[in-house]
């Protein structure tokens, strides 16, 4: 029993030292300046594949439309005909006359994964030799394509991807979500960066030349893979050509209503990153200091020495997100929903190992040893 405290202990404070790094690493981020906006001729091709209308979905796709960059064309993707996104985009094509927006319905599916099979079925309207796919639940400003494109231009270069902050709709498993794509995701993600650059890709933003997209033929290498970003960024990559981040942050709406959607959609990611990188994911236990504390307070009978580990940890994880609240422009998240966020973290993070099932899109699926995914038939998430 002393060695599992030791051992919690010793995890614990390892976790505070990986916070103060991943602070550290945000900051240095946010301080990176984007290149500077340039005119280009150049046309770029915009994809949002839709599924249902989501919170705040017109605004999201309104600030697409609203680029200072000339030659934009924007292609939005359902595949049911009753999808509920198809009004958001007709009121949004009736109030930007004069935008190249078209709206593709199409119900063909090529793969397990349904964005990407409706990504395919976008592809034949795209106009432009530069693309970029972006998540519907992304909010940018007008000078986003002025960020994010000129990497494009450079040798060696072949995709550019964004990194994104959360933003929540009212409520708390909302807020609870956007936590932890701020406190958790991101600072993550940068530490990442800071070790292996260039090694991710994200959903946020995937901007890459049409050329490129057609030497590592098409869509169609993603079409059953579950982290089908990451999966685009590992095929560039093996064309021998560099994933930069740009340091341009997007905004993403956190638009969970409920406990159990935050449940679902937070196993998902979780299961998604064990699916990618295994080895790595198992290390990331030390990243959940609080928890950690916690358990040995808990197993040493809340002795001295483990009370004075949890405080130091709370102490760290407190400041920790207060930085990076600043760091990041955001309000102050509330003090007492953080070891909340926290506990909840390290559940889902042990529950991600009892299993391989995912929820996505009212579907189940199982997800393989190599990262693909397989139906679950008709069961329901």
């Amino acid at each position: 029993m002393v060695i599992i405290v030791a051992g919690l202990l010793a995890a614990s404070i390892a976790g505070c030292v990986y916070l103060l790094a991943a602070t550290i690493a945000v900051r240095r981020f946010v301080r990176r300046r984007a290149p500077a906006a340039a005119a280009s001729p150049v046309g770029v091709s915009i994809l949002k594949p839709l599924h249902g209308e989501e919170p705040r979905l017109y605004d999201n796709l309104l600030s697409f439309c609203r680029q200072n960059h000339a030659n934009v064309q924007i292609v939005f993707g359902v595949r049911d005909p009753a999808d509920s996104a198809i009004p958001v985009v007709r009121r949004l094509i009736a109030d930007c006359p004069g935008q190249d927006l078209a709206l593709v319905i199409d119900p063909a599916i090529s793969g397990s994964n349904l964005k990407v099979s409706n990504l395919e079925n976008m592809l034949g309207k795209a106009k432009h030799p530069v693309l970029v796919i972006a998540d519907s639940d992304m909010e940018v400003g007008p000078d986003y394509l002025g960020a994010i494109t000129p990497p494009l231009a450079e040798d060696g270069v072949g995709l550019v991807t964004c990194l994104y902050r959360g933003r929540p709709i009212p409520g708390l498993a909302a807020r609870l979500g956007a936590l932890w794509v701020n406190h958790g995701f991101l600072p993550s993600a940068l530490v990442g960066e800071w070790l292996r650059p260039g090694n991710a890709c994200f959903g946020a933003t995937m901007a890459l030349r049409r050329s490129t997209l057609d030497a590592i033929g098409g869509f169609a290498p993603l079409r059953d893979r579950l982290a089908d970003d990451y999966a685009l960024g590992e095929a560039v990559r093996r064309l021998g050509k560099r994933v930069v981040l740009s340091p341009y942050l997007v905004d993403t709406v956190v638009a969970e209503a409920s406990f159990p959607a935050l449940l679902r959609h937070e196993l998902r990611w979780t299961r998604t990153i064990r699916a990618i990188a295994p080895l790595g994911f198992a290390a990331s236990f030390i990243t959940h200091p609080v928890a950690l504390a916690a358990l040995a307070a808990a197993v040493d009978a809340f002795a001295a020495p483990s009370l004075a580990v949890l405080a130091s940890a709370l102490a760290c994880r407190h400041l920790t997100v207060r930085l990076v609240d600043r760091a990041l422009g955001l309000p102050p998240s509330p003090a007492w929903l953080v070891p909340l966020r926290d506990l909840l973290s390290f559940a889902v993070f042990v529950v991600s190992f009892c299993g391989n099932t995912v929820a996505w899109r009212e579907r189940s699926f199982r997800v393989d040893a190599e990262g693909r995914l397989v139906s679950n038939g008709d069961a329901s998430a």
